[in-house]
């Protein structure tokens, strides 16, 4: 089913397919987004860092979070991955230019997107704990992983990046292997608010937990 997560009114649509089709949700992985893009807009008028990173999957956690709850039992409680980034240590909510609109920055809308992952991700946790829901949500850091993402970069820092990407940079696969202990490990079962990098708890920024 088609998705784009910087259309709000795409998100809905899908939802609305997916629950017609009466089906169980067991794991929601929510890994789609942009970086470093040149300043651009959603068609619904969001910085698009902002738009797809973060309120895209926003909206679609919430509207199937039902269907999670559903989906999930005790012993075997449904999950949701939420994908962030060591970027969101240099992250800052610019609560009063969440749009970037006063001076943009494409990596402080970058890393301000994925700080707000975070902090949707253990609020979101804390009040499904609250409510005795059978879900757990947990982020992840994939690490530096060589994709399409990077190929916002300009010429020169292109050229710069290939001799190190072999050394530094991880697989596709690779990067996505922490995601997938989070949405199948057994040992978490029943484990949420977590922050994983390299299949390890691991502490966020202060700003993540405030």
């Amino acid at each position: 089913m088609y998705l784009d997560l910087a259309s709000l009114t795409s998100v809905r649509l899908f939802v609305q397919r997916y629950r017609a089709k009466g089906l169980p949700l067991h794991v929601l992985v929510n890994n789609a987004g942009v970086m470093l893009v040149p300043e651009r807009r959603t068609e619904d008028g969001f910085e698009l860092h902002f738009g797809l990173n973060y309120l895209g999957h926003f909206l679609l956690t919430i509207l199937l979070l039902d269907v999670l709850k559903k989906s999930g039992k005790p012993g075997k409680f449904s999950r949701i991955v939420i994908m962030s980034s060591a970027t969101h240590y240099g992250g800052r909510l610019t609560l009063d230019d969440l749009q970037g609109r006063v001076c943009y920055s494409a990596h402080g809308a970058y890393a301000q997107s994925k700080l707000a992952l975070l902090l949707f991700s253990y609020h979101l946790q804390n009040l499904l704990w609250v409510r005795g829901d059978p879900v757990t949500v947990n982020a992840v850091d994939p690490g530096m992983v060589d994709t399409a993402l990077y190929g916002n970069l300009s010429s020169l820092a292109q050229l710069a990046k290939k001799p190190f990407a072999k050394l530094l940079f991880r697989t596709p696969a690779e990067g996505a292997s922490t995601a997938i202990y989070a949405a199948a490990a057994s040992e978490l079962e029943g484990i949420g608010g977590l922050y994983l990098y390299n299949g390890r708890k691991t502490e966020s920024s202060a700003l993540s937990y405030d």
